[in-house]
Parts: C-alpha cells; sequence; structure tokens
C-alpha cells in the first residue's frame, strides 16, 4: 500500500487528533498566561480577590458538569434507540431493532452512572 493512499485512509482520524491537540493546547497556553499574570500580580503586591482571578478569565469549576454530561449522553442513546427503530421500520430489518439498543447501552449506562454521580455531588454541597 502506498503512503499516500494510507495517508487519504487515515486523514479523518489523523484530523481528530489534530483539532483536539490544537484545543488542549491553546487552553493550555491560555491558562499559562492567566497563572503568570496572576503571579506577576502577587509578586507586586496586588490582593487577588476571586473576583480578580476570574475576570483575568480562570475558569470557574463547574458543579453540574457530571449531570450534564450524563443527560447528554442518555439523550445520545436515546438517539440511537430511536434510529434503530426507524431503520428497523424503514426497512423492515429485525437486527436493527437488537443492534441499536445494544450499541446505545454503552452511553446510556455512563450516562445513568453520570447523572448519579452529578445527584450526588449536587447533595453533599447542600449539606456542608
Amino acid at each position: 500500500m502506498d503512503i499516500p493512499v494510507m495517508l487519504v485512509a487515515m486523514s479523518p482520524f489523523i484530523m481528530v487528533v489534530a483539532i483536539v491537540w490544537i484545543a488542549f493546547n491553546a487552553s493550555t497556553k491560555r491558562r499559562q498566561a492567566t497563572l503568570k499574570v496572576i503571579e506577576e500580580g502577587i509578586r507586586g503586591g496586588q490582593q487577588m480577590t476571586p473576583e480578580t482571578i476570574r475576570a483575568l478569565g480562570m475558569p470557574r469549576k463547574d458543579n453540574n458538569g457530571d449531570l450534564k454530561s450524563g443527560l447528554i449522553l442518555l439523550a445520545v442513546a436515546a438517539a440511537l434507540i430511536v434510529l434503530g427503530t426507524m431503520i428497523g421500520m424503514v426497512e423492515g430489518d429485525e437486527e436493527a431493532f437488537f443492534i441499536m439498543p445494544a450499541i446505545a447501552a454503552f452511553p446510556g449506562f455512563i450516562g445513568l452512572v453520570l447523572v448519579g454521580f452529578g445527584l450526588t455531588n449536587g447533595k453533599k454541597k447542600d449539606e456542608a
């Protein structure tokens, strides 16, 4: 197999890796620059309040991250089940009724666990 043919075949996978790397690298550089500004401010004797740090661009911790991710994965699982049902109705393919829910089980179960984590995290913070 020729190298150009292999590159064309692998290009979708290479693009995904490149996009993730670029996004991760950009956010890391942005965070390093913000931390450097905060460090210089502290060295200069300025008082850094949480509002000042947030204004400089440091992201706030998202308390509902697990809940949001879990609900998105549950929606993906439901969409896969609907897709399998529609394929089965249109094509008359009985296998789609069984295959697509089996595929949907992976994001569905992960989504259930993340929703559980999100709900238990919220209860702990309310009690504290």
